[in-house]
């Protein structure tokens, strides 16, 4: 069975006066992620061995094998933005009480952080994706991977929130300023809701 695009949870014009225009929304679900999509599936129906997995049992069996790096790739970047588009929202910016108190108390404040994950998202080099997770150990901690990776691949723990780096996720709204883009996610778009629903679900 073939991969499909997800649905937006909003429209595409639902962000845009928080900080992400709906022709950034059109052209990275619609054309970047759709091309993710179509890619993994060409893939997929070449190789015998990947049909029937899963998304996760692509990724899993293909990390690390340079043959197979655009399989990764496509596979990672669909998996990514599956996660991306549920961590936006028209009322993002507001964090729950219980992932509140995690915060503080596996970060010291929330202030902490966002300079974390911040620090985390600007000092990727070119593309790629800034996670908070939830550690092997029951801790939360902020990491990023480089272009399609992801905390999945890397054994880094359930994953939370994830911010995409990659200049089309920002370029329009931002131009250059990715800094400034993080922050209008961590403040204005970040759904922390569906982090907490993470949470509790792990």
């Amino acid at each position: 069975m073939a991969f499909e695009l997800p649905a937006l949870p909003f429209s595409t014009n639902a962000l845009a006066a928080r900080g992400m225009c709906q022709e950034t929304l059109e052209l990275h679900h619609d054309k970047h992620h759709q091309a993710y999509v179509t890619a993994l599936n060409g893939f997929v129906a070449a190789k015998p061995e990947l049909q029937g997995k899963s998304l996760d049992e692509i990724i899993l069996a293909v990390r690390g094998d340079a043959a197979l790096a655009p399989v990764f790739n496509n596979a990672g970047q669909h998996w990514n933005h599956i996660l991306f588009w549920n961590n936006l929202s028209p009322k993002g910016g507001a964090i729950p009480t219980k992932l509140e108190t995690k915060i503080k108390e596996d970060f010291g404040s929330v202030e902490t952080f966002k300079e974390d994950f911040k620090k985390a998202a600007t000092s990727q080099f070119g593309s790629g994706w800034a996670w908070l997770v939830l550690d092997p150990s029951g801790k939360l901690v902020v990491t990023k991977t480089a272009n399609g990776s992801n905390p999945l691949a890397e054994n880094q723990g359930t994953t939370l929130l994830g911010l995409d780096v990659w200049e089309h996720a920002y370029y329009l709204d931002f131009r250059n300023r990715r800094p400034d883009y993080v922050t209008n996610y961590l403040d204005k778009l970040a759904n922390y809701e569906f982090a907490e629903a993470q949470l509790s679900a792990a």
